[in-house]
């Protein structure tokens, strides 16, 4: 077994439960909970990429993968009863914006009855003393302005990926102040932006779409090169939840809440910025803009992450240079058939030991 990650210890033995573990940050965060010695057990539907980083790692070999889909209220029970976990993740979601507006029945079930299922589940144990729900930046009213969105302004997604993660929120918190009043599990949700980093391959997102450009011998396709996102390295918001999920657990009406988790100011940049940095890190790259005529989607969106600094205590550690850095040399070693696992284990030890 790995040696367990400094910083971590808290999550040594713990009883954990992540929806959404075959994910690309589903991987990562088991990945980061195995290598701290915590007892894991995931439910999802198969990984939902060819290739996928669950897959590529060996994810599902140091911990108990469950199959299911997180719309199927008995067999999540089944999983979770099994489980009996102290602590729980949920990230299952349909999380494409473009998927959204061609599966909107589909991204409705997922996100906001998923989110049910998973806070019944909760209700019904008994055992779980923590409690955090993944959504996303993009669960707030944009209004295209200037300055980072807080955790008071409102919720209301444009599109039906956007609005369905609003309406976990109000899900959550409705579950919180309805069943878990008196109880001792601390309920919190979690908005993160756009997250980059090594091993996702999933459509419609800018760093897997320069990957599979570069791997194909093409041109970078930038479809809306001045659109500003709060851009993120994966193990920065995976921090922030861990953390999240620590704080509570210890005192819960001292940080349960929702919460940003966000980079700072300068590396909230354009995706044209992003690809230019990603062809110079890279080598021998190169990109086009070929807009197209897709559905909406913001052009500008930055998160306020004061809160959680303050009252976690957590920062991001590195810039979007040193995040797509991080990307590009993971990409060389899939490329070149390297040892991925090791790779991961190098990037979970460097971040976790800054």
């Amino acid at each position: 077994m790995e040696k367990m990650v400094t910083g971590l210890s808290f999550y040594k033995g713990r009883r954990v439960f992540v929806t959404g573990h075959t994910g690309f940050k589903g991987a990562w965060l088991c990945r980061v909970l195995i290598n701290s010695g915590a007892k894991v057990t995931g439910y999802s539907l198969t990984p939902p990429t060819s290739p996928s980083l669950f897959e590529l790692a060996g994810i599902g070999e140091n911990m108990d993968s469950v199959i299911g889909d997180v719309r199927d209220l008995d067999s999540l029970k089944a999983a979770f009863d099994r489980a009996r976990p102290e602590i729980v993740f949920h990230m299952a979601a349909q999380p494409l914006v473009r998927d959204s507006y061609n599966r909107p029945a589909y991204t409705y079930e997922t996100n906001v009855m998923g989110t049910v299922n998973i806070l019944e589940c909760v209700r019904l144990s008994g055992c779980v003393r923590s409690f955090v729900n993944v959504t996303t930046d993009k669960v707030y009213e944009n209004k295209e302005w200037e300055w980072g969105y807080r955790e008071n302004e409102n919720l209301c997604g444009f599109d039906p990926y956007s609005n369905s993660k609003s309406c976990s929120e109000l899900v959550t918190h409705s579950y919180k102040n309805s069943f878990f009043g008196k109880t001792s599990t601390a309920i919190s949700t979690a908005r993160s932006g756009n997250v980059i980093g090594g091993g996702d391959f999933a459509a419609d997102r800018i760093i897997p779409d320069c990957v599979r450009a570069v791997l194909g011998g093409q041109k970078i396709v930038i479809r809306n090169p001045h659109s500003t996102r709060p851009y993120q390295y994966v193990l920065e918001c995976l921090s922030g939840y861990l953390l999240l999920a620590q704080r509570q657990f210890e005192d819960r009406n001292a940080f349960e809440g929702c919460y940003n988790f966000g980079p700072d100011e300068r590396s909230c940049v354009t995706t044209g910025e992003l690809v230019r940095l990603f062809c110079e890190i890279y080598g021998g790259a190169d990109y086009e803009i070929k807009s197209d005529v897709g559905p909406h989607e913001a052009n500008f969106l930055k998160l306020d992450c004061s809160k959680a600094k303050k009252l976690l205590g957590w920062q991001p550690r590195l810039n979007i240079r040193e995040g797509v850095a991080r990307a590009v040399e993971f990409t060389h070693v899939y490329r070149g058939g390297g040892d991925i696992v090791e790779r991961m284990d190098e990037q979970i030890g460097e971040y976790f030991r800054v």
